[in-house]
């Protein structure tokens, strides 16, 4: 009688312990910025910047517009959208052509340097959307926007955007 009770309760606890949520890996702390069309292309959507539990973001980019099986580089830039040849700060990953969709965890700039939601949120910069990685298609941006700070400059639409520095 007493294997039977030990199994039923053993039973009962792994029963409720799948059915209990996991503690959320995100703090409910988020910011949305708009992306406005870059080119010719009508493409234009949102950045979510996420805070995580250890401090970290998790970016998610929603484009409206995008087709095709192209991957889009997504680039973090310094400087507002109107800044020509601005320094990538980090790389992101890239926008699903078919989705729209890009899904980047970002613990770390591309010098290396480690950055948290908040420095994010404050950081005078940029994302820029472009067409290709190489080739003349690299100089379209798709969409861009400012983030933090930058958004104090203001933007007079898709003409204002510049290309980005060669690497």
């Amino acid at each position: 009688m007493k294997r039977i009770l030990v199994l039923v309760i053993g039973l009962i606890l792994t029963a409720c312990q799948e059915n209990m949520s996991p503690e959320s890996e995100f703090t409910g702390n988020e910011v949305v910025y708009n992306l406005q069309p870059g080119s010719v292309y009508n493409i234009f959507g949102t950045i979510t910047f996420k805070e995580k539990t250890d401090g970290t973001a998790f970016i998610v980019v929603d484009l409206k517009g995008t087709e095709g099986a192209l991957q889009h580089p997504v680039h973090l830039h310094l400087g507002d959208i109107s800044v020509p040849d601005a320094d990538v700060a980090a790389f992101l990953n890239p926008i699903d052509g078919q989705t729209g969709k890009s899904e980047t965890n970002l613990i770390r700039l591309a010098d290396e340097q480690p950055i948290t939601f908040n420095e994010l949120i404050d950081l005078n910069a940029c994302i820029k959307i472009h067409l290709a990685e190489t080739g003349p298609d690299r100089d379209i941006i798709l969409a861009a926007g400012n983030i933090g700070s930058a958004l104090q400059f203001t933007s007079g639409g898709r003409y204002d955007v510049s290309v980005c520095k060669s690497e």
